[in-house]
């Protein structure tokens, strides 16, 4: 059990902030710890931290720093847990974590602590990029640039990714005219698709279309991911507004017609518009 200094901030756990947290983190994994965090793996994890991860993106989004403040906290816990049950199998430390991405940084950033030069986000972008490629053990299968690609990533952070490292090596559109062009192209091809019934040929097509669209948000300078994030808020937004007006006349969604949601939603529509002006 833990003494009553250790109850009390800083106490027996230290007043340095992060010695502070990895000392938390280490009692709640202890032999008198929390019985959820204990039985806490690898694999278990993965669902918090993506979790977590994209709630610290909804934070930013709001422009909420008390929540963005909260948030990040909470991705950390997730990184803490890792960094605790890597350290008990003996993969690696909680230091081991802390210099490895200082020591990362400082390497990528030539330009900085180093004599190499980079004055626009660009040249920083190909360099970050040039001393990726070259460094020991990046390719596992070969050296291919789509190695530089995380599979981890959700499918729209990955296809703009991959895009991104395609058209460092030169493979790109040469202006965004031509990603219009093969938008509706796809969008054609798709629709015939769709004419033959062919459910595997669908799906082909829609992918084909999809990745289009992140070229076409790559090439207008949007973030995909985030655009989409934008657009489910929005929907929500705007979904809520539409059974909030019918709740006052005791109705729900179901018992109107498409015709009364349609109206209803051009009325949530207009309503973002004054609430912008």
């Amino acid at each position: 059990m833990c003494s009553e200094d250790d109850k009390q901030p800083g106490g027996a756990l230290g007043n340095d902030p992060w010695q502070r947290f990895e000392s938390i983190i280490k009692r709640l994994r202890g032999p008198d710890g929390c019985p959820w965090d204990k039985q806490q793996t690898y694999r278990s994890l993965t669902p918090f931290v993506l979790e977590e991860a994209y709630e610290v993106v909804q934070a930013a989004l709001e422009k909420d720093p008390d929540k963005l403040k909260e948030e990040l906290g909470d991705l950390l816990l997730e990184i803490g847990l890792y960094a605790a049950i890597a350290e008990e199998e003996q993969h690696f430390t909680f230091a081991d974590v802390v210099n490895g991405i200082s020591d990362k940084l400082m390497r990528r950033h030539p330009h900085v602590f180093g004599d190499r030069k980079a004055e626009t986000p660009e040249q920083v972008e190909r360099l970050w990029a040039e001393i990726k490629r070259n460094e020991p053990g990046r390719y596992e299968k070969g050296p291919s640039m789509m190695d530089m690609v995380d599979k981890g990533l959700p499918a729209l952070m990955r296809a703009q990714q991959q895009q991104k490292v395609a058209a460092q090596g030169g493979f790109d559109w040469p202006g965004v005219r031509g990603v219009f062009d093969k938008l509706d192209e796809e969008v054609s091809e798709l629709k015939e698709a769709w004419g033959k019934g062919n459910q595997t040929e669908i799906e082909g097509e829609m992918g084909d279309l999809l990745f289009s669209c992140v070229n076409l948000a790559r090439h207008l300078s949007v973030n995909s991911e985030v655009a989409l994030i934008r657009a489910i808020d929005k929907f929500s937004k705007r979904f809520r507004h539409m059974e909030a007006y019918l709740e006052q006349y005791h109705l729900t969604i179901r018992e109107v017609g498409l015709d009364t949601l349609d109206d209803l939603w051009e009325k949530a529509k207009d309503g973002e518009n004054k609430e912008d002006e």
